[in-house]
């Protein structure tokens, strides 16, 4: 039997066939354009089950989404339903029909007979933008390129720490939902070990996250917790949190992938190692192309993006339809490392760095749990780094620890990528979307 499972709530699959969770009869909202926010992810799950193939559109809000975006975002999607919390009230919604979402109730669905399903647009909105968040436009088929081809496992239990209304999180809610198997949903107010007890309590066999949502979980692993599956993405998997996700979980497969919300998932690494093969680049004819321009990754795939929705000033795609990701990768030997993202580099008297190198070369250090390297300004120089370090052990000698990591960076870095000043703290910010909170973000 499958599951959905909330905090503290069990809802059967089965049950939704013949229950609405929706306020409304649910061919009330065919053809409309629906504008979804929930506090909670457990509605926002219900109401994406339903509405597939009976909105002409979806656009899924993030839970950190600003209020003073929503206005714009309603004008730009057109949108004419929005299905939210009972009693939710939203600005610059007047006028738009409201649909009250809650767990199922005893209302039956009524079928229409030879009404065809409705060719379903799912909207994502970026992160990390300044303004109104960009829309970006898929549809079910874009999103499930990478596992549609994929037998169902009736009994696999899927978890992960995204919310599902961001690309990651609703990757793995469509696996579940489209691949015969369960999921159990994350709380954004639940302690990182009290989700792994939950997780490990309903069975979950394969569970996902950001490599910062990963170095949080060691910290305070649940006991017994082990998943057959871990899987890394939308960070850079350095090799230390690599080896230490396998110490902690020595029998599941570890893998990490490369994905974003407008050029889709590119590929998976399980091999072990950071980075991913040279092998990779350049090969045409399959669902994926990857190429290098001026140290950029470009991708081009069925799983891409349509485009920005009602937007010409930026074009999603090149005129060969490849998105430039703004990941930045250097070649060494046989595999590509990633570097950093294009808008983060830190000039150093016309040197730049990428912060993610040296943070992968400190966490490397066994005395560190995580790391954030950043720009301080300089007279001299412009910028001079310095990096933020959560101490593995509590009473270390902080001076003979920061010594370490010093000659640990020097032995592994050029002399203008070596921190200038190190800083412990006792932790460091994790934005809503599971990254690391970082300035130019």
């Amino acid at each position: 039997m499958r599951h959905l499972y909330g905090v503290g709530e069990d809802i059967t699959l089965g049950a939704l066939a013949r229950q609405t969770a929706l306020g409304v009869e649910p061919e009330m909202l065919r053809g409309r354009s629906v504008l979804l926010r929930t506090a909670d992810q457990l509605p926002a799950a219900l109401a994406l089950i339903e509405l597939d193939g009976l909105a002409r559109r979806i656009v899924l809000c993030p839970p950190d989404l600003a209020a003073e975006h929503l206005s714009g975002i309603i004008r730009t999607a057109e949108i004419d339903a929005i299905v939210s919390d009972p009693g939710m009230t939203l600005p610059g919604a007047e006028g738009v029909v409201h649909v009250a979402v809650s767990r199922p109730g005893s209302a039956r669905r009524v079928a229409v007979e030879g009404r065809p399903a409705e060719r379903t647009e799912w909207v994502l909105l970026t992160s990390g933008t300044t303004g109104v968040p960009k829309l970006v436009v898929h549809t079910l088929a874009t999103l499930t390129g990478a596992f549609a081809a994929a037998p169902a496992q009736p009994r696999t239990v899927w978890s992960t720490f995204y919310d599902i209304r961001r690309y990651g999180g609703l990757q793995v809610f469509l696996r579940a939902m489209l691949g015969g198997g369960s999921l159990v949903l994350s709380s954004a107010g639940e302690a990182v070990g009290d989700f792994l007890t939950r997780a490990d309590a309903c069975g979950v066999t394969h569970i996902s996250g950001t490599p910062s949502h990963w170095r949080r979980a060691v910290m305070s692993p649940a006991r017994n917790f082990a998943p057959r599956y871990v899987r890394l993405s939308g960070e850079i998997a350095d090799q230390a949190v690599l080896d230490r996700l396998q110490t902690v979980y020595p029998q599941s497969q570890i893998a990490h992938a490369f994905a974003s919300t407008e050029a889709g998932v590119a590929f998976e690494v399980r091999d072990g190692l950071a980075g991913f093969p040279a092998s990779l680049i350049a090969v045409a004819g399959g669902d994926v192309e990857l190429r290098i321009e001026d140290g950029s990754l470009h991708i081009r795939s069925n799983r891409a993006a349509l485009g920005y929705l009602r937007t010409t000033v930026v074009p999603l795609t090149d005129p060969e339809g490849f998105v430039d990701t703004g990941d930045m990768v250097e070649r060494r030997g046989e595999r590509y490392r990633f570097a950093g993202r294009r808008d983060g580099v830190i000039n150093v008297g016309g040197q730049k760095i990428h912060p993610e190198e040296v943070e992968a070369v400190i966490n490397d250090h066994p005395a560190v749990r995580l790391s954030r390297v950043r720009a301080r300004r300089n007279p001299m120089t412009g910028s001079i780094v310095v990096a933020e370090v959560i101490a593995g052990a509590t009473g270390a000698d902080e001076r003979s620890v920061e010594r370490d990591i010093l000659n640990h960076c020097r032995h592994s870095l050029a002399p203008h990528k070596v921190p200038a000043l190190i800083r412990f703290v006792p932790s460091l910010e994790i934005a809503t979307s599971g990254k690391l909170l970082r300035d130019h973000a």
